[in-house]
Parts: C-alpha cells; structure tokens; sequence
C-alpha cells in the first residue's frame, strides 16, 4: 500500500504515524505551503515521520494506490482539481475534508471522470490520540478491496451508503450541535465575566447541566475554539452550506454565526493559561480580545 496526502496538517500526520505502526510503509505528500515560511513546520514534520514531500501535486500521487484528501474546508474542491491530470482508474481518492455533501458530490464526479473511484469519509472525532483508528463513516466507493484495506489496516469504519455525501451529511450536522455547544459556552461564560455576574451564572449552569462535568466541561470547550478555531470556522462555514443545500428557511444563519465565534477567538492565538481555571481562562481570551496581545 502507497498513501499519497494531499495537504499534510494535523489529521494527515496522525494518520501517518499510526498507519505506520499498521503496517503501511510507503507515504508521500504534498502541502500548498511547501516552499513558503508557513512551511517549515510541514517540512519539519514530514521529516519527522520519514514522509517525502513531492513538488507538486500531481508528483504527490504519482504511483499512490490512495490518496487521502486532507485539507482546509475552503481548498477541498481545489485539492482535487490540483491531481486531477495524474489520477488513474487504478486509484482511490478518500476525502476526509469536513464539506457540505453538494462539495463532496461535485469532487466525486472531478475524480470519477478520470476514472479513479471516490469515498466520502468523514472523521468522526478528534485524530489524537488514535490517529486512523478514529471512527469514521464512508460512503461512495465500497467494492471489496477498498473495504477490505480498511478492515485489514484497521480503520475503525461504518459505511452508511452508496452516495457520496451521505458520511459528510452527518459530520456536519452534528457538528452544528457540536460546535453551537462550544460556542454558546465560551461566549456565556466569557459575558458573565465581562458584566461580573460569573459566580451567579457558573453556579446556575453548572447546578442545571451538572451532567456535563463542570468545570472541566467549560475548559476544554475554551481549549478547542482557542486552538483550533480558525479551522473549526472553515468546517461551520460548510456546515451552513450544508443547512441552506438542505433548504432550512434561514438558510445557514446559525452556522455561519457559530463560525464568526469560532473564527474570532481563533485568531487571537491565545493559548489556556497553565493551571488556570475557568474563569481565568475566560479573562485570557477577553484580555487578548481588548488588547490584541496573544
């Protein structure tokens, strides 16, 4: 088995060091930001993981048996048109990108019509700590020797049907739930800061949603939209793609509110303080939201 990435990010990395230790040994990648400064830290975990870095694209996935598309939301269609002019019927094209099923069906047809078939994986969970044994669902192109691999390579897969767009349909919905949770809870928790009624506020929700497990609940929802907003953004833009493909009478309002959080927080770049608590942490990203201090 030969695994060519296209895009070698957080979800790309993982997958390689634990495809490593399943037994797959030959992997090559290519990053669009390979050559540029943001690209020191792709080249340096590529070199980490004894990953070589192709030239381009189409380099990449020269002699790949699959190619696992693993990009940001917004360069999904465009990571399939960037391979477009190498694919062979002898290839399979996994998409792991977190898009609205109408983006997933139109990079289906891109791959299909140069006659390498297409899956629709949706990656179920965050990728640490257990890289491609995380559960996923697929969909699209399921004949025995693609099931097969994943069995054999011990992917942790459920298909949920034929059409493509059927495993990205249900990552996005739930992550409307998933990423309004987190949103809601940074932005309540971080109001009652600002107007100094957090003892109040905490005490109520916390006494309410007990289940939750306060006050690591809200910790970690801080930790996730501070680190990772910008990306989460991009995945909730898709959402609301997905929302308004789905024909709801506000279209992707909701989402793409949930995205504007996530995106704000995110690019302040702050980081937990260590060993603060919640309402330190919340004071953080407050304090970097006034001063623009990371």
């Amino acid at each position: 088995m030969h695994i060519a990435f296209i895009g070698f990010g957080e979800a790309a990395r993982a997958f390689t060091a634990s495809l490593k230790e399943a037994g797959v040994e030959s992997f090559t990648a290519y990053d669009i930001k390979q050559g540029t400064p943001a690209g020191t830290d792709v080249e340096k975990a590529a070199a980490e993981v004894g990953v070589a870095l192709a030239d381009g694209p189409v380099a990449a996935i020269d002699g790949a048996d699959w190619i696992i598309a693993a990009v940001t939301a917004a360069s999904s269609l465009e990571a399939a048109q960037s391979v477009e002019g190498g694919l062979t019927d002898e290839q399979v094209y996994v998409d792991i990108n977190s898009v609205s099923a109408k983006r997933k069906q139109d990079t289906a047809a891109l791959v299909r019509n140069k006659g390498a078939r297409y899956v629709d994986m949706a990656v179920m969970a965050p990728v640490h700590p257990r890289g491609h044994k995380t559960p996923v669902l697929i969909a699209g192109d399921q004949q025995g020797d693609i099931t097969g691999a994943l069995t054999d390579y011990a992917f942790a897969w459920r298909s949920v049907g034929a059409e493509e767009g059927a495993a990205t349909s249900i990552k996005m919905i739930r992550s409307l739930f998933v990423k309004g949770l987190e949103a809601i809870t940074v932005q309540a928790i971080a109001a009652a800061r600002e107007a100094g009624c957090y003892d109040e506020v905490y005490q109520s929700l916390s006494g309410s949603y007990d289940m939750l497990g306060w006050p690591e609940f809200g910790e970690y929802e801080f930790e996730r939209i501070m680190r990772h907003g910008v990306r989460r953004a991009a995945e909730m833009r898709e959402s609301a793609n997905s929302m308004r493909e789905l024909g709801f009478a506000n279209g992707g309002a909701l989402a793409d509110a949930i995205a504007s959080l996530h995106d704000e927080i995110g690019q302040l770049g702050c980081t937990v303080p260590e060993g603060g608590g919640l309402a330190e942490i919340a004071d953080t990203v407050l304090n970097a939201r006034k001063t623009g201090a990371k």
